[in-house]
């Protein structure tokens, strides 16, 4: 039976690599983006290529009323959501003082209230029919923290919460909640390394090297088909990292 799955952050990295996971699976894919739309249109034609069916969805999720908008949009074309994969994110590495309110509200709008605002809107619709999963991609820097990252990690770390709270609060509904916590996955998110950059990150990894986009899209697959009692977890996926 084919799923209906909302996947933001679609058009590159992890969030593309779920696109085309769920494609491969013959499901529905509804693939928002906002910054890179040529990307998304190409997603959406693999994803079709692979057997899925897809829509592209343009919304910049930082804005009030998009979420809704996404989920009309969805529903529209495909119908309520079975699976909300939300993996819009963006990254912010420098010093902590030098940072501004400008761009800490920025950061905090596109990985957190953007999160809350699109699982607001799919809880709207999976409440109805007493079923439903939720995966946010967090990050392993919201359980260990980050030097020159503190924004950044503080922002995953409240998706860990809010994971976490909302599975307690959804589970009497048969909706499971979680978090998938990647380490260092070869994404452009991580392509501002030097090579030598690269090198030292990938001698601290147990694994030897980077995840792959691919493989954590796998991972988030099997969150998804896990039994229902799998909810509330925070699953970090990183080689050993941490």
């Amino acid at each position: 039976m084919k799923r209906i799955v909302i996947i933001t952050g679609a058009s590159r990295g992890i969030g593309r690599a779920c696109a085309l996971y769920f494609g491969r699976r013959k499901d529905c894919v509804a693939a928002v983006g906002f910054r890179h739309p040529e990307a998304l249109s190409e997603v959406c034609e693999a994803v079709r290529e692979a057997g899925g069916e897809a829509c592209a969805i343009l919304e910049d999720l930082a804005q009030p009323g998009a979420a809704e908008r996404v989920l009309r949009a969805c529903e529209e074309r495909f119908g309520a959501p079975d699976i909300l994969v939300s993996n819009a994110g963006v990254s912010a590495v420098r010093l902590f003082q030098d940072g501004t309110d400008e761009a800490t509200e920025a950061l905090m709008e596109t990985n957190l209230t953007s999160a809350i605002r699109m699982a607001r809107a799919a809880v709207k619709r999976m409440l109805p029919r007493h079923e439903g999963r939720i995966l946010f991609v967090s990050s392993v820097f919201g359980i260990t923290g980050a030097s020159m990252e503190a924004e950044y990690a503080a922002s995953k770390g409240a998706l860990n919460a809010l994971a976490k709270s909302l599975a307690k609060e959804l589970a009497p509904s048969g909706i499971a909640v979680n978090a998938l916590a990647p380490g260092a996955i070869d994404t452009d998110m991580n392509a501002c390394l030097s090579e030598e950059d690269r090198a030292l990150l990938e001698e601290e990894i147990p694994f030897g090297r980077m995840g792959t986009p691919e493989e954590a899209a796998e991972m988030a697959g099997l969150i998804l088909d896990a039994p229902l009692y799998l909810t509330g977890a925070v699953i970090p996926f990183d080689g050993a990292w941490t």
